[in-house]
């Protein structure tokens, strides 16, 4: 039986066989390996007989013999520990799944722990209420007639205010235009035409700064009354009598 168990043990098929543990980030692995280190420092305290150097030696081969054995067991990604790459890439969906089984853990928990703290609280506000006393009796406020009146007349007369107040406006906004156009008739210069008709109507009072010139429209106006036999106001009957006697 021992023959045949060693001949199974050394036949091809069971040299192809991979014993090696298969995972998929070596950094979670190396965390592993970290967290049983410090679990594996606590091994020796119990050994009083052994003298500090010894102990503190014998701890160092033990963790190097436990990291090197893990490592040596260990494929990541098919990759032996030394050949797989330090770089690993972000994996969100396991990430997304630790965080779910997380999450659920603490619902499942936490609960139960802080139940009892929720009702204690509930209780000590009970009794707090319950301490509570009225000292002063609610009053209803009752309305002031006359206050209410003054307000239902401010509020009638508000729109009418308004629309007296706009009317004011464009109101102020029309004499403005209307003196905006007066000033332009006051300050604009009339013209010479103009000026020799106002003279012929009004008569000069001796104020006129344009110095005295004959113009077309007075020799017409006097030959118009000259042919006509018209005497203009201001000239003697004798030099129309002249220029009769001329013709």
């Amino acid at each position: 039986m021992e023959a045949a168990d060693s001949e199974d043990q050394n036949s091809p098929v069971n040299a192809n066989i991979e014993y090696r543990v298969r995972v998929v980030s070596k950094k979670q692995v190396q965390e592993q390996i970290d967290r049983y280190k410090e679990l594996l420092k606590t091994v020796l305290d119990g050994q009083t007989q052994l003298a500090a150097d010894t102990k503190k030696e014998l701890l160092g081969e033990l963790l190097a013999n436990f990291e090197a054995a893990v490592q040596q067991n260990v494929l990541v990604n098919g990759q032996p520990w030394i050949d797989a790459s330090e770089d690993e890439e972000l994996d969100l969906q396991g990430q997304l799944d630790d965080v779910i089984v997380e999450t659920s853990s603490k619902r499942r928990t936490y609960p139960r722990k802080i139940r009892h703290h929720v009702v204690h609280a509930l209780k000590a506000e009970r009794k707090l209420l319950g301490l509570y006393e009225n000292t002063v009796q609610p009053h209803e406020v009752s309305k002031d007639p006359e206050q209410e009146s003054i307000m239902s007349t401010l509020s009638a007369e508000a729109p009418r205010l308004a629309k007296r107040a706009t009317q004011a406006i464009q109101s102020i906004q029309t004499l403005q235009k209307q003196a905006e156009g007066l000033c332009q008739i006051l300050n604009s210069q009339p013209s010479a035409a103009s000026l020799e008709i106002h003279r012929e109507i009004i008569g000069d009072c001796g104020q006129s700064d344009a110095p005295r010139q004959p113009q077309p429209i007075r020799r017409l106006a006097e030959e118009t009354s000259i042919a006509n036999c018209y005497i203009q106001m201001g000239k003697p009957l004798q030099q129309m009598d002249m220029r009769k006697i001329q013709d």
